[in-house]
């Protein structure tokens, strides 16, 4: 879900040329800087992805079925499915 759109706001570099984002950098690890042709720098955001959780932004159907259940959630379309408890000594994989 992208982020809520922000009123414009003003910083101004320090004497090295650095800015600070401060709330505006929430959840970001870094960014992608371009300068368009009328002198506009342009920051796009990332979040990076640990290589563990990787394969499921590359499989489709699972990152589908991801979302399909986290918008039953969101809904209240859930059903209790008892105690996990017995695997809470499993290695994980």
């Amino acid at each position: 879900m992208p982020p809520r759109a922000r009123p414009p706001t003003t910083v101004r570099p320090d004497s090295k040329g650095r800015i600070t984002l401060g709330k505006l950098a929430e959840g970001v690890s870094s960014y992608r800087v371009r300068q368009d042709r009328a002198g506009r720098i342009v920051l796009e955001p990332f979040a990076e992805v640990p290589a563990r959780e990787r394969w499921l932004f590359v499989n489709k159907p699972a990152l589908d079925s991801v979302r399909r259940g986290l918008e039953d959630a969101a809904a209240g379309r859930v059903s209790e499915a008892g105690s996990f408890a017995r695997y809470a000594d499993e290695p994980l994989e």
